[in-house]
């Protein structure tokens, strides 16, 4: 057989032979046959008939998760849920402070709303928009109280590695048909192995976040400075207070996540006049943050940056514009932030509001086919390319475009975007019920994808920083425009740089 290479093949006598010609191998259209004695074919179709009546582990308890394991029912399907977390939306309950752009209406998945209405649940308002607590307390936690989720949720279950039973990802023979196993680490030190038919990963990026540092890599000194970087959205005005009060709080980043954090620190520092506020970004200048002001498609969101903007020229955000930070200095009584050109900030705290990444530790003996540039499933990389797109009009996909050579199993949600920066929720959910369709062997259905959006679409090319989860932080008197008076645009989660027209279009990046 021909090596992976191209460099050698396998004699009759099993030794590995130098070979400079081509092997001879039939066209790719035409499959050369195998003979299967009739003992093997009845030990692989006992072996198949054995792993059907396994569960499938679906990794994660947020709202694509939950999704997961409502429509994989709905199909007669059993799932096991494992959430690294507490409790489900745990890392959403990291950022339960910040309002969503878009309504309740694109915040829920249908087969999971099939499952709270027997419950007497009530629908929130489909036209308001919801905080991150909302999210949590007003739908994922009542859709893992149902009797068919809460039967078949861990928490307090990390998963740290996925394979095939009995084999690592250089064995062949049989693969397909071989259940997978899925270590977990439970609370209390416990580490077991589930053996499971298929495995979904919805797992997310919250716990991966991007480095502070340039070329991918952390800073120097970044990681024993950990405990002067905060989360990637504190409360600063609520839980992280103390953090934040009287101190100097260095933001890192160019999206809608770091537009919130300073808007945020600026309603701290009324209360707490010590409280300095540095805004550190690497391009030439803010404007993409900025985004369309009065004319953005989306008010609350065109509010964002014009408040921003005008922080920034009243003095109470000190910008450094083409910042590539280098490395910090952990000293005694503060960070010193170095930037590539040699100029230095002094900090106490630095929100790290640069993007996150998938992690694929956990999948190492798993065969993947993952986009070089962005991680995400070949075929849905070039879509999603940051260099080159925002959060644009990506087709709507489902088990065709998610799978991997490694039969039944598919990253979805968030994680399935790989590097990317802003991720549709709706677009999750119709991936989820596209892969249960698939695993339950409705091809058809797995087939025929479609997700309906409003007229204003996922982009508005003009706004700048079109995408990302929070919205421009309100009081109580204040609703948002966008609730009553404009279209509604669906949500986004992650969190993102924000760019209209991907790195392609600015400098610096």
């Amino acid at each position: 057989m021909l090596h992976r290479h191209g460099l050698l093949r396998r004699g009759r006598s099993g030794l590995l032979l130098n070979s400079t010609a081509p092997a001879c191998r039939p066209h790719k259209d035409r499959q050369a046959p195998r003979f299967e004695p009739p003992h093997q074919r009845m030990k692989q179709e006992d072996s198949m008939d054995s792993v059907k009546t396994l569960p499938i582990a679906v990794i994660g308890a947020g709202p694509v998760g939950l999704a997961t394991a409502a429509h994989l029912l709905e199909r007669g399907l059993e799932p096991v849920i494992f959430e690294a977390g507490p409790t489900a939306g745990a890392a959403i309950e990291q950022w339960r402070h910040i309002r969503l752009f878009s309504p309740w209406r694109f915040n829920l998945d249908d087969a999971a709303v099939r499952l709270l209405e027997p419950t007497g649940w009530e629908s929130p308002r489909p036209t308001a928009l919801p905080y991150g607590g909302e999210l949590i307390d007003n739908y994922l936690t009542p859709l893992a109280a149902t009797a068919q989720i809460a039967s078949r949720l861990q928490t307090g279950a990390r998963v740290i590695a996925v394979t095939r039973q009995g084999m690592d990802k250089t064995h062949v023979r049989d693969r397909d048909t071989t259940a997978f196993v899925v270590r977990v680490e439970h609370d209390g030190g416990e580490t077991r192995d589930h053996t499971v038919a298929a495995v979904i990963d919805a797992s997310g990026t919250w716990s991966t976040r991007n480095p502070l540092g340039t070329s991918g890599l952390p800073a120097i000194g970044e990681t024993s400075a950990a405990d002067r970087i905060s989360s990637p959205l504190p409360d600063v005005v609520g839980r992280d207070r103390a953090a934040f009060a009287g101190r100097r709080a260095l933001v890192v980043g160019a999206g809608h996540s770091a537009a919130n954090t300073l808007i945020n620190l600026a309603d701290l520092a009324k209360d707490e006049p010590g409280t300095r506020i540095l805004w550190a970004v690497r391009g030439s200048s803010a404007d993409k943050v900025y985004g369309g002001g009065d004319a953005d498609g989306l008010p609350a969101r065109g509010q964002l940056g014009s408040r921003l903007r005008r922080l920034v020229e009243a003095g109470t955000i000190e910008l450094h514009t083409g910042f590539g930070i280098a490395a910090l200095k952990n000293l005694d009584s503060h960070l010193s932030v170095e930037a590539v050109d040699g100029r230095t900030i002094d900090a106490d705290v630095i929100v790290p509001c640069t993007g996150f990444r998938p992690d694929l530790e956990i999948l190492r003996e798993l065969r993947l086919d993952l986009d070089p540039a962005v991680e995400a499933p070949t075929e849905l990389g070039p879509l999603i390319d940051p260099e080159f797109h925002s959060c644009g009009t990506v087709p709507a996909h489902g088990a065709k475009v998610l799978a991997h050579p490694e039969k039944d199993f598919y990253i979805v949600g968030m994680k399935s975007y790989g590097r990317a920066p802003t991720f549709l929720l709706a677009t999750g959910y119709e991936q989820v019920r596209s892969v249960a369709a698939a695993l339950a062997g409705d091809q058809q259905a797995a087939d025929t994808v479609q997700l309906e959006l409003p007229e204003t679409g996922v982009c508005s090319a003009d706004a700048g920083t079109s995408c990302d989860v929070p919205a421009a932080a309100t009081t109580a008197s204040e609703e948002p425009e966008s609730v009553c008076c404009a279209a509604p645009e669906p949500a986004f989660v992650g969190f993102p740089t924000g760019l209209a027209h991907g790195r392609s279009g600015t400098t610096n990046q």
